[in-house]
């Protein structure tokens, strides 16, 4: 179902509030057009990486080997002028690792914290699958608290802080998968792709002198994230969308070849999600076609399919189309 309304439909959504988004919207082009000089044909995903740093929330990248996923990371900080750093995941990779540790100061006789590479504005965690639980969750556990508690003490994190986490989803052996609880803590799960041939011969030729990604220069001020917030937060939600977006996570959880929908957690990221999207568009009101673009993204990666549903082919992402096909946009609720 096509759910984009007609201009009658449109005033009962839009709000009186008078929000100016079009702060957030430039801001947004021009991270996304500077990210877009690295990556070819990237649009899309630069764009939800620009939503999730607007919600505040984490992204999990799941795609192949080489389709640009650590180079993505690179140039978005690199746009914003913020700090970067890169974790390569490995069985033998400690919680401290990542997040820091207490060294005794023989000359003072104390204590001294030493931050680890999660004091950063920007972190990409790649292969994350392949870090143990227990960093695995120290990791997480970062994500959700955006601070850090070590030796009792408790160590806030940078903001804008966003985490940036890659997997292979064709590669298992080596690996501890990420429990279901711990997905649901990513704002947003986005795919890469492959180029298409021409998207690709573009990408050649760019890539033949010197890599693009040595010459982005900041376009924004990482700071100005903190002032733009607001703003999104402020966008109108109709009651109408906000059904609708409630009716999709509530079809979830009720589909037949589902042991378990989406959370509370996902509900609140759709709307925020939708939110962001809206001012993106340069409009302060969310539209239902706003939630069903974005749905997949937010919700596919809650889902626990059925293993008697998966040997019949059906994925998450068949499931989600299936909900947003029946899941209808009334409008007669706050009318």
């Amino acid at each position: 179902m096509h759910t984009t309304l007609t201009n009658d439909q449109r005033s009962t959504t839009m709000p009186g509030q008078g929000v100016d988004v079009e702060p957030v919207k430039a801001f947004a082009e021009r991270v996304i057009a500077n990210v877009e000089t690295v990556l070819v044909g990237k649009r899309d995903a630069i764009e939800l990486l620009v939503i999730a740093l607007l919600c505040e929330g984490h992204v999990l990248l799941e795609d192949v080997p080489g389709t640009g996923k650590t180079m993505l990371a690179r140039a978005l900080a690199a746009s914003l002028g913020v700090s970067f750093r890169r974790i390569q995941c490995t069985p033998d990779l400690l919680p401290n690792d990542v997040l820091g540790v207490s060294v005794f100061n023989r000359q003072q006789g104390v204590f001294e914290f030493r931050p680890g590479p999660i004091f950063v504005n920007v972190l990409l965690a790649d292969e994350l699958n392949r870090a143990t639980p227990r960093t695995q969750s120290a990791l997480l556990e970062a994500m959700q608290e955006r601070q850090v508690t070590v030796d009792g003490k408790t160590h806030p994190l940078k903001r804008p802080f966003l985490v940036l986490a890659t997997q292979n989803p064709i590669e298992y052996e080596g690996t501890f998968p990420l429990p279901e609880a711990q997905l649901d803590r990513f704002f947003l799960r986005v795919r890469l792709g492959y180029l298409d041939l021409e998207q690709e011969r573009a990408m050649l030729r760019r890539l033949r002198g010197e890599h693009p990604i040595s010459q982005v220069q900041p376009v924004v001020q990482g700071e100005d994230l903190l002032a733009l917030q607001p703003r999104v937060a402020a966008v109108h939600v109709d009651e109408t969308v906000e059904t609708y977006i409630l009716n999709i996570v509530h079809a979830t959880r009720a589909h037949p070849d589902l042991l378990l929908g989406a959370s509370p957690r996902g509900s609140l990221a759709l709307y925020k999600a939708a939110q962001a999207f809206a001012a993106l568009r340069g409009r302060d009101y969310v539209l239902p076609d706003d939630v069903k673009h974005l749905a997949p993204y937010v919700l596919e990666h809650r889902l626990i399919v059925r293993p008697e549903s998966q040997l019949r082919g059906r994925t998450g992402a068949h499931i989600i189309a299936d909900v947003l096909e029946r899941v209808e946009v009334s409008l007669g609720e706050s009318a």
